[in-house]
């Protein structure tokens, strides 16, 4: 009972704050942020495979959602709306990223990340499972965080990532068995 009420009140104060963000009130917007951060940080890090680029990218989030807020029609839960809106800037952000890849000979980017997992404390790289889903292909990683962490639907991850639903399938069978692999180790 305690939980349902605290969810509601979530839910009413996300939208009093989201009506007074979206006509421009700046601390309505910080509550709706210091709310929703974490959550969205969670996503966009494991989307992306990095602690630096999810970071960045949360940002990217939150900077989207102030110039979106207005047309958010309510039609969904603020948190539910926030949450596809960090899906499609992770995905955004992976197709600039690929464009600008393949512009060039040598993929620095990649090793960058790799830098940047290596440099993680101790106590994530030592967590098996963790490290094995930052090590999947790129496809794989995101339908796989999509689907069994996130709980969208295969067809929605086709619309998200521009594949088939088959395709969204066959990523997360790959996925499964390449972590599969990983664990067994």
């Amino acid at each position: 009972m305690a939980a349902a009420s605290n969810a509601l009140r979530l839910e009413m104060g996300d939208s009093a704050d989201v009506a007074l963000a979206a006509a421009g009130d700046r601390q309505a917007f910080e509550r709706l942020y210091r709310t929703h951060a974490n959550r969205v940080y969670s996503i966009c890090t494991r989307m992306s495979g990095s602690r630096v680029k999810g970071e960045e990218l949360t940002q990217d989030v939150f900077v989207r959602t102030w110039e979106k807020l207005p047309q958010f029609r309510g039609e969904s839960a603020f948190s539910t709306w926030l949450h596809r809106l960090a899906v499609n800037v992770v995905l955004n952000a992976r197709k600039t990223e690929g464009k600008h890849d393949s512009r060039t000979e040598d993929s620095d980017v990649a090793d960058d990340r790799r830098d940047e997992m290596s440099r993680a404390p101790l106590h994530i790289e030592r967590m098996d499972l963790k490290e094995a889903i930052s090590k999947l292909p790129d496809g794989a990683r995101k339908v796989f965080v999509l689907h069994d962490i996130e709980g969208y639907k295969h067809e929605e991850i086709g619309q998200m990532m521009g594949i088939t639903s088959g395709g969204s399938k066959a990523q997360l069978h790959r996925a499964r068995l390449l972590l599969r692999e990983a664990l067994e180790r």
